[in-house]
């Protein structure tokens, strides 16, 4: 008997193409949030809520974006969005934001500080590198992005 990966195979270039996908949105939402929560003096907390919800309106409407273009109706294309890139986000957004909260100083450091941006831009890089093989293993078994590939031919 055969495995779903064997029946299915995913090449690493697919994965990388569906995370990088996924880390644009995390990352428009991502940054949108910090920005705003760190300008606005925000807590941690609410700062992260703000970057964690954006980053998911971010990350579907990139997907749903060419799935409306084909036409699709537009309650298809949120299920099919939620279908595709929930787990995905889900991740990215839980390492990023625990990456944010333990380098020291980043979440304090304010927007003209280096330290702030270096720790943003390092949290998004764990973030994908945790995500990819999450998102190979899932398109391996028809699922994540292997739920809208055929739309978008």
């Amino acid at each position: 008997m055969t495995s779903a990966a064997a029946r299915n195979p995913v090449d690493w270039p697919t994965a990388i193409q569906a995370t990088l996908h996924c880390l644009t949105g995390c990352a428009i939402g991502e940054v949108l949030g910090m920005v705003i929560g760190t300008g606005l003096g925000w807590s941690d907390g609410q700062t992260i809520v703000l970057a964690v919800v954006l980053a998911f309106l971010f990350g579907y409407a990139l997907t749903m974006r060419p799935l409306l273009r084909s036409r699709l109706a537009f309650g298809v294309a949120v299920k099919l969005a939620l279908a595709a890139d929930t787990v995905s986000i889900a991740v990215m957004e839980i390492v990023d934001n625990l990456v944010m909260l333990y380098v020291p100083g980043a979440m304090d450091a304010g927007l003209a500080n280096w330290v702030f941006w270096a720790a943003l831009a390092f949290a998004l890089g764990v973030a994908f590198v945790v995500a990819l093989p999450v998102n190979r293993w899932l398109i391996s078994r028809g699922r994540g992005h292997a739920v809208v590939h055929s739309h978008h031919e």
